[in-house]
């Protein structure tokens, strides 16, 4: 259940703004990183504090400062002091449960992202909060550990493939964001491969644990659907309101994405959608195997009723029985026993009961 509320009672009773990291600490020490760039130039090194960032903020190329841990809310605040960010937007990069959104403000955009990966081991989904903070030349992209989707974005900035380096920040912006919803067709991919698998394992021998992991899948496709269900509102927002800070150019490709965000939401629809028939198919499954089983015992009653009833009238402890002195007695009432089964069977095969 904490999958889907979150713990934040450390936040219980404060001040707003006020900083408390509120998510699990998934790093020893916070790391910083930084790719400076222009159509011509590249810059890219780690820096060991972020006052070491501070001389490009006004720098001309677009630069991309990466934060890897959030747990030192002291590396936050100063970035806050330093680049002018709002005390509430840095309250909410360290609070890990933030649902997807974006907040306007006068020098900078704030977004928040869910990076999603499966776990094959355990079948869950993992979710993992990506903050993002555009200015007019830099973009913040904080994320609570180290490993991400963007390397794609990384390789094609180093090799100057496509427009990301003739572009702005705000088509940076854009490429993250569009490498987080290209992972969630990944997501999706493993997920209906698992599916697939308990599909043929429910339709061949379906066990014990069918339910179960049933059960499993759809809480995880419920908890896939709120992760990725609010996108589609940030997405929205980017398109259709004009800001500044994005430019006209770049909001085509926004639509782009918003498209992909649809489609992944009706996926995951349609993926539950197969769960509640694989629920249903599972129960019509057992059912039907109980109504086999109860079927042969009730034939089985059946024929050994007659001959419970001959065995009953030749159990009887008279004396005087007209066929006890015969001495083809006993031969006679086998055969009676049998033949009454026999002809019971072949009356079942008959009216297709077996």
């Amino acid at each position: 259940m904490l999958r889907f509320v979150k713990r934040t009672s450390k936040k219980v009773g404060l001040s707003p703004g006020m900083l408390v990291h509120t998510g699990e600490q998934k790093m020893e020490k916070t790391t910083i990183s930084i790719i400076a760039y222009d159509p011509e130039n590249l810059t890219e090194k780690e820096l060991p504090s972020i006052e070491e960032a501070y001389p490009y903020r006004d720098a001309p190329p677009v630069t991309w400062i990466n934060i890897n841990g959030l747990h030192d809310v002291e590396i936050i605040e100063k970035i806050g002091q330093h680049f002018n960010i709002h005390p509430l937007t840095l309250e909410d990069v360290v609070h890990t449960a933030q649902r997807p959104k974006v907040d306007d403000f006068e020098n900078y955009l704030y977004v928040v992202l869910k990076m999603l990966s499966f776990e094959e081991q355990t079948g869950h989904i993992l979710s993992e909060q990506i903050s993002l903070i555009l200015g007019d030349n830099f973009l913040f992209s904080f994320q609570e550990q180290k490993g991400d989707v963007f390397e794609t974005v990384r390789q094609r900035i180093r090799l100057a493939k496509g427009r990301i380096r003739r572009s702005g920040g705000d088509y940076l912006a854009y490429a993250l964001t569009d490498a987080v919803v290209d992972h969630y067709f990944v997501v999706l991919e493993k997920m209906g491969e698992k599916i697939e698998r308990l599909e043929e394992e429910l339709l061949k021998e379906p066990s014990a644990t069918t339910l179960e992991t049933i059960h499993g899948l759809k809480r995880e496709m419920i908890y896939f659907r709120k992760q990725v269900w609010p996108l589609r509102e940030v997405l929205n927002w980017l398109v259709k309101d004009q800001s500044s800070l994005i430019k006209e150019t770049t909001q085509v490709f926004l639509r782009d994405i918003y498209d992909h965000t649809i489609q992944v939401v009706d996926t995951i629809e349609s993926l539950r959608d197969v769960l509640s028939g694989l629920q249903d198919l599972y129960l019509s499954t057992i059912s039907n195997r109980m109504n086999e089983v109860m079927k042969v015992l009730t034939i089985m009653a059946t024929i050994f009723i007659p001959l419970t009833f001959i065995a009953g009238i030749y159990g009887m402890n008279f004396e005087f029985m007209p066929e006890l002195k015969w001495k083809w007695s006993y031969p006679l009432l086998w055969l009676v026993l049998v033949s009454i089964f026999g002809c019971m069977l072949l009356w079942f095969k008959r009216k297709k009961w077996l």
